[in-house]
């Protein structure tokens, strides 16, 4: 048996499958499209069947591309190998931690933000290893199979993590770099509440760096994001989050306390 699982349509040719607390999306038509991140585990049958709902029965994506490697994005390697022998491609400095060389740092319940916080202790932050099959990102911005977009170096929720953006609909793919729930609260994320909020803090050791990523992104001025987790936003409503994020990214996103919160960022939580 599976886990619970929902789809629906974003927009032309992007389609999103939540599984549980996070997002998977399928880019492209029945003629060619690409499979972006991988779930969580135990997901590769809600996978599978999405994309045939999507492309038809017996479709394969051309290659899977990961935003980053975090255990809840990478969930249904190595089993959805078995249905699709396709090549997967990440940013070079995500690549040590998809090739068996390195660790994340641990997840840091300290933050104390909410119930999936103090959960996070558990949640696995070891490497994987996808041996020859993960590739480079190429230096120049282009996605292999994907003409229409272009990715963005977006670190700080890990060092090689990207974002994915169409300029002829303003369409980003924002990974985890920000979310459209407060990823830490378990009822935000059982109820899906909509809002713009920074990258889950308990996973996040560079501050310095996340900060700077939702800056870029948000210059771009997005019309809609479809991010790691939360729902897909749009429009003034999520141009005007983007804003408050960015002016006041230390108040709404950093943690008041936790063990990769540098000192100049640290403030009151009131």
């Amino acid at each position: 048996m599976g886990v619970a699982s929902e789809s629906d349509q974003v927009t032309e040719e992007l389609a999103r499958l939540r599984v549980l607390f996070v997002n998977l999306y399928f880019v492209g038509n029945r003629d060619s499209w690409v499979l972006v991140d991988a779930g969580l585990q135990g997901c590769r049958a809600q996978i599978v069947e999405t994309a045939e709902e999507l492309f038809g029965r017996g479709t394969k994506p051309q290659a899977i591309i990961l935003t980053h490697g975090h255990f809840d994005h990478i969930g249904a390697f190595p089993e959805i190998f078995e249905d699709w022998d396709v090549p997967v491609y990440a940013h070079p400095l995500e690549l040590p931690f998809l090739n068996g060389q390195s660790d994340y740092p641990p997840p840091d319940p300290t933050v104390g933000t909410g119930a999936m916080a103090l959960m996070s202790f558990a949640f696995p932050n070891k490497g994987v290893d996808l041996g020859q099959r993960v590739q480079p990102l190429a230096d120049d911005g282009r996605v292999p199979f994907m003409p229409d977009w272009r990715w963005v170096h977006a670190p700080g929720h890990t060092p090689g993590q990207v974002a994915l953006w169409r300029e002829r609909d303003r369409c980003l793919i924002s990974a985890d770099a920000f979310v459209t729930c407060k990823q830490e609260s378990l009822y935000a994320v059982l109820t899906q509440k909509e809002e713009v909020n920074g990258p889950p803090s308990y996973f996040t050791p560079d501050w310095i760096a996340a900060k700077q990523t939702v800056e870029r992104l948000a210059a771009l001025n997005p019309e809609i994001a479809a991010s790691g987790h939360g729902t897909p936003m749009r429009g003034e409503e999520l141009r005007s989050g983007l804003r408050e994020l960015v002016a006041h990214f230390e108040n709404l996103a950093v943690p008041s306390q936790g063990r990769y919160v540098p000192e100049e960022m640290k403030h009151s939580s009131s």
